[in-house]
């Protein structure tokens, strides 16, 4: 459904932020974009939401595909209506709006107001939280709740692929826990594919079939979900740990990580 073929990203004409990601995903899938911070994580997500210019950057080599059709030639709005969403690292909703306003907000003018009760019922009925806050302002909301909103807002827009940036960042583990699950239940009742960048690598693993590892802008591993969890190097330096070391009778200790070496 999504290719991205040899993408390289600059800022500024300068910086070179992604230097030849390739990445696929298919029909329904959740794959998840795992590293730390600056390894190109959100910058791959701009490249393929088309979202880079504001912020000076621009993509210089490599193709991106959706279903078939080149994004590059795209503006943003195009990009969504044929069926990407991006849901941006730290929420960005309407603060000043209640959840329905916020939910209305995003709903595509050409639909009808029967297709738009549907979905808001569909978003309620996976976040019912903002149905008990329908009347309260969006930027009073929680952050477990403005994260639900920021993807319920989302699917107003019927995608066949929803991009989330940090969706449990400043969150608690057990509202991580929660919205992971949601997402995991529309991704098997509405078959819509997600790509999962995240830095909590152990709640990604959880709830994705493959995963692809970038650091410095690169792709340095991929797999199966479940053969990452397993791998010491994505232990030791993603999961806290593959193994303990006495650090009393240990001067220095740096674990090398396999693929720098």
């Amino acid at each position: 459904m999504l290719e991205l073929s040899n993408v390289e990203v600059v800022y500024d004409r300068v910086f070179l932020a992604i230097k030849g990601v390739s990445l696929r995903i298919g029909k329904g899938q959740m794959i998840a974009l795992l590293g730390g911070n600056g390894a190109g994580k959100s910058t791959t997500l701009k490249a393929v939401s088309g979202l880079l210019a504001p912020e000076r950057g621009l993509v210089t080599r490599g193709e991106i595909r959706f279903q078939g059709a080149d994004m590059l030639a795209l503006a943003p709005p195009a990009r969504v209506a044929s069926g990407l969403v991006h849901v941006l690292e730290g929420r960005r909703i309407f603060e000043h709006l209640t959840p329905e306003a916020n939910l209305l907000a995003a709903y595509p003018l050409r639909g009808s107001r029967k297709r738009y009760q549907e979905l808001r019922e569909r978003v309620l009925t996976y976040f019912p939280r903002l149905g008990e806050r329908a009347r309260t302002k969006a930027g009073y909301l929680s952050g477990g709740e403005q994260q639900m909103l920021a993807i319920g807002r989302a699917l107003m827009t019927e995608p066949e692929l929803i991009m989330l940036d940090e969706p449990s960042l400043g969150l608690s583990p057990l509202l991580v826990q929660e919205i992971f699950a949601i997402i995991g239940e529309i991704n098997r009742e509405q078959g819509v594919g997600v790509l999962l960048v995240e830095q909590n690598a152990a709640a990604a693993l959880e709830v994705v079939d493959h995963a692809y590892l970038l650091e410095n802008g690169q792709v340095v591993m991929s797999g199966e979900a479940a053969v990452l969890r397993e791998n010491p190097d994505v232990q030791e330096f993603y999961l806290g740990g593959a193994e303990r070391v006495d650090y009393l009778n240990v001067k220095h200790y740096r674990r090398r990580k396999r693929w720098l070496a």
